[in-house]
């Protein structure tokens, strides 16, 4: 694709420490490396992510969904990182929808939005009342919760003209996706890097896709972002996906590069040793046999 937004892998000098908990210049020579390691790592992780899927073209605007946690926080600031240096023109608008709960710190995202000088709006929207009225006494909400959340920033792509809406999933995002699917909806899928929504109307991209939880949380430590925790999520017990989490980080600690491997098996699907049927044509296997068995005899009678 040759208009696709191509990052030099050579690198360029980092970004600066936004508001870090420590000052830059109180930070030793060990730890400046140590920070600059770690964000030269996402800068080409993110960067190699939007070359592999065609993320970003020129011209593209692109919508950051900010919800306050430690993901999106990486998101927004990798991809202005970048922008510096791309090849290709896009623009950058940072969105945060208010989804209504109860506590939640309003000025924070703003304050901070400011002191970067970016574009951003705030999108008020009460789906905290309506998940809240519509889930059972014991059931989780996050799925009616998410498809309220993906409907509302979905439209609102659309009203100001954004022509990708970018997301703050991680590696281990896609893997405990795959699992869940696999264990509970008896489905081999993820999330995809890139993907078309179901109508069709909103390109969403996953720019974090090759990027490891911890090395993003690290970065937000360094970077001392201001944290929004999601108390509807985080005040619900015996999550599926966080048993799911928990897995994953107990088969990383003993068989370390697992969840390397497993994620490089989902870029790498052979349908053939599957069973799905839609995806590889079974029936027709004594047919394409009977053609290669003939091309060979009339290869072996040629004069």
């Amino acid at each position: 694709m040759p208009d696709a937004l191509m990052f030099d892998p050579r690198e360029t000098a980092p970004r600066p420490v936004a508001d870090p908990a420590t000052p830059p210049d109180e930070l030793d020579a060990s730890d400046k490396r140590a920070f600059n390691k770690l964000q030269k790592r996402l800068r080409r992780q993110v960067g190699n992510a939007i070359i592999d899927y065609g993320m970003i073209h020129e011209g593209d605007r692109v919508m950051v969904c900010l919800s306050g946690g430690k993901d999106s926080y990486t998101l927004l600031e990798i991809l202005r990182s970048l922008q510096r240096n791309a090849p290709v023109n896009f623009s950058l608008v940072a969105v945060n929808l208010d989804q209504k709960q109860p506590g939640f710190p309003e000025h924070v995202l703003p304050e901070y939005l400011d002191r970067l000088d970016v574009e951003y709006h705030i999108l008020e929207r009460d789906t905290y009342s309506v998940v809240k009225e519509k889930t059972p006494e014991g059931k989780t909400t996050c799925a009616l919760c998410s498809r309220l959340r993906r409907g509302s920033l979905y439209g609102f792509a659309e009203e100001i003209g954004a022509t990708k809406v970018a997301l703050g999933h991680h590696r281990e995002d896609i893997l405990e996706t795959l699992f869940l699917n696999m264990f509970f909806g008896g489905s081999l899928k993820a999330m995809p890097p890139k993907l078309l929504s179901d109508d069709g109307r909103n390109m969403v991209i996953r720019p974090l896709a090759y990027c490891r939880e911890a090395d993003i949380a690290e970065f937000a430590r360094w970077m001392a972002f201001p944290i929004i925790p999601c108390n509807l999520c985080g005040s619900q017990p015996n999550l599926q996906r966080q048993v799911v989490k928990e897995m994953l980080a107990e088969w990383e600690v003993k068989h370390p590069g697992r969840l390397e491997s497993m994620f490089k098996a989902v870029t790498n699907v052979a349908p053939s040793q599957l069973a799905d049927r839609e995806l590889f044509d079974f029936a027709g296997l004594e047919e394409k046999q009977a053609r290669v068995n003939a091309d060979r005899i009339a290869l072996h009678n040629e004069p």
